[in-house]
């Protein structure tokens, strides 16, 4: 059993049992995420919806988040990540999302913002939102993909707990 496939079968059980629905917001990842989550038998019972929203168009469409913000930040931001999980929030059944915006590579990283810079953004009905980032490095883009999708599941994990 891989760790994702381990810690989506914990989110799950842990909703579950605390009768949380889940929604993801997905830029890099491309929907990983919900698919981790809906490979688990039985989430149906807590997984509301995924929001893959690759493009900015998509971002702001789909999830409200400002032009201004991805003017001023940047799609890979705190302030992206926490506008796309406040969105799926508010564009769902969820009481608990997660998001995520980075650059998976090869390309497209800069000084600022390298290879393997990865956004997670983590809503709660009720609590303030909080955002993480975390860099993995230039370690290939499934790998950073790969491991987005571990580090957002132990979000939900550690908000679930």
């Amino acid at each position: 059993m891989s760790a994702a496939n381990s810690y989506a079968r914990q989110v799950i059980e842990l909703a579950r049992t605390r009768g949380v629905m889940i929604a993801t917001a997905e830029s890099c990842t491309g929907g990983l995420i919900a698919g981790a989550l809906t490979d688990i038998a039985g989430s149906s019972a807590v997984v509301d919806r995924g929001f893959v929203t690759y493009s900015n168009t998509a971002k702001m469409e789909m999830l409200e988040v400002s032009p201004q913000t991805l003017h001023a930040h940047g799609a890979v931001s705190s302030q992206t990540a926490a506008q796309m999980a406040n969105g799926a929030l508010i564009h769902s059944q969820a009481n608990l999302t997660v998001s995520v915006t980075g650059i998976a590579g090869p390309g497209g990283g800069s000084a600022d913002k390298p290879v393997g810079l990865v956004w997670f953004g983590l809503a709660q009905a009720g609590k303030p939102t909080r955002t993480v980032s975390r860099r993995f490095g230039e370690v290939g883009r499934e790998r950073v993909r790969a491991l987005t999708v571990e580090q957002a599941l132990k979000l939900l994990i550690d908000a679930l707990s």
